[in-house]
C-alpha cells in the first residue's frame, strides 16, 4: 500500500529555510537518494556534510522557529558514523544506495547506541541491548542513523483519547504545511521529518494506518509492507498480526530503495507466549518478540483500556 500525496505545495507558518535549496544546482533540501549519491560520487558532498545539513535543519526547525517537534533526540555519534563512511567510500567505494544517507527512526524501534528507545514515554526510557533487525540492516547498508523520530506516545495505545503526534518526551508534533493542523499518527515524526527536510529518509511503524495516515497528511510517501516482509524484531509491539515497520520518504523511488534494502527475515516470527501482567489484578495472554523480550515490555494482544500516563504495569516476561 503506497500513499504518494507529494504535490506542489505552499507551506504555511514560519518554516525558515536553512542551507541551500535543491534543484539542478546540487543543493540538499528536497534531494532524493539518487541525487545525494551522485553528489557524493562526484565529491561535491560527503556523508558528513549531508548529515551536518540535516542536523542544522533539526536545530533550526524542531524546537526553534515553527517548533515542529518531529525529532525526540539526535544521535550524538552521527557525524562520527558519517566520517567513517566517507573514509570507507574513498577506500573501497560505496556499499550500496544507502551509503552515507541519513535516516530517522521512529522511537518505538530499538537502536543499540546512545539514544534511548521509549515509544515516547518517560516511563519506558532505556537503551536497547541490541539493534532492531531493520536498524542492523540499515547499518550494514551504510546508512547514518540520524535521530529518533517523535510519535503518538505508545504508538497511540497510551489512551483512547490520545492526541495524534504527541508524546511526553517529544511534545506535540506539528504539520509543516499548516502548523495549527494535525500531523496525523502514530508515525507523525517520521512523516514530518521527511516533509520538512529534517532527514533524507525515515522509518515509521504501522498497525492500522500509522504510516499511511501521516504520510498523506504531510505530503510524504509511506509504504506499509506486507506483514513479515520486514523483520519486526526489536519493535515495541501492539498487534502480532498487523504490526510492521515501513519506509517514509519524499518520493516513491526513495521509498522503493529503502523498502528493498531492508527486505529480509530473521528466520524467527512473533509467537504467543504467556506472561504474567499485573494490572488491576488481571492476567492477560500477550505477544512477546523473542528477540527483544529482554526489554521487559509486554503489550496485550487485545486492545487495552488504558486510563492515563501513570498506569503502572508490573511485568514478568516468561522464560524460554
Amino acid at each position: 500500500m503506497v500513499n504518494a500525496a507529494r504535490t506542489s505545495r505552499a507551506r504555511q507558518g514560519d518554516l525558515t529555510r536553512v542551507g541551500p535549496a535543491i534543484g539542478g544546482r546540487g543543493g540538499i533540501e528536497e534531494a532524493t537518494v539518487p541525487q545525494l549519491q551522485r553528489s557524493m560520487a562526484s565529491a561535491r558532498r560527503t556523508a558528513r556534510s549531508i548529515t551536518e545539513f540535516y542536523l542544522s535543519r533539526i536545530e533550526a526547525l524542531n524546537t526553534s522557529g515553527p517548533e515542529l517537534r518531529a525529532i525526540i533526540t539526535t544521535n550524538p555519534d552521527a557525524l562520527d558514523i558519517a566520517d567513517r563512511l566517507d573514509a570507507e567510500r574513498q577506500a573501497r567505494g560505496p556499499r550500496g544506495p544507502l551509503h552515507g544517507i541519513p535516516v530517522a527512526i521512529k522511537d518505538n524501534i530499538d537502536t543499540h547506541d546512545r539514544m534511548a528507545t521509549t515509544a515516547g514515554s518517560f516511563a519506558l526510557e532505556a537503551r536497547a541491548h541490541q539493534d532492531a533487525f531493520v536498524v542492523a540492516k540499515l547499518r550494514q547498508a551504510g546508512a547514518v542513523v540520524l535521530a529518533k523520530a517523535n510519535l503518538t506516545e505508545w504508538a497511540g495505545f497510551r489512551d483512547e483519547r490520545s492526541s495524534s503526534g504527541w508524546s511526553a518526551r517529544g511534545g506535540q508534533g506539528r504539520n509543516p504545511y499548516a502548523l495549527d493542523r494535525t500531523p496525523g499518527g502514530s508515525s507523525s515524526g517520521s512523516a514530518v521529518a521527511v516533509a520538512a527536510n529534517l532527514t533524507a529518509l525515515s522509518i515509521g511503524t504501522e498497525t492500522r494506518g500509522s504510516i499511511l495516515c501521516p504520510a498523506s497528511i504531510n505530503g510524504a510517501v509511506g509504504i506499509k509492507p506486507t506483514v513479515g516482509l520486514w523483520s519486526r524484531s526489536g519493535m515495541v509491539p501492539i498487534s502480532q498480526s498487523q504490526d510492521t515497520a515501513g519506509p517514509m520518504t519524499r518520493t516513491v523511488r526513495d521509498a522503493a530503495i529503502l523498502l528493498g534494502a531492508l527486505t529480509a527475515s530473521t528466520g524467527r516470527t512473533l509467537r504467543p507466549r504467556t506472561a504474567s501482567v499485573t494490572r488491576r489484578r488481571t492476567t492477560r495472554r500477550t505477544w512477546i518478540d523473542p528477540v527483544s523480550r529482554e526489554r521487559g515490555l509486554v503489550w496485550s494482544g487485545a486492545f487495552p483500556s488504558l486510563t492515563g500516563a501513570w498506569l503502572r504495569c508490573l511485568i514478568r516476561p516468561s522464560r524460554r
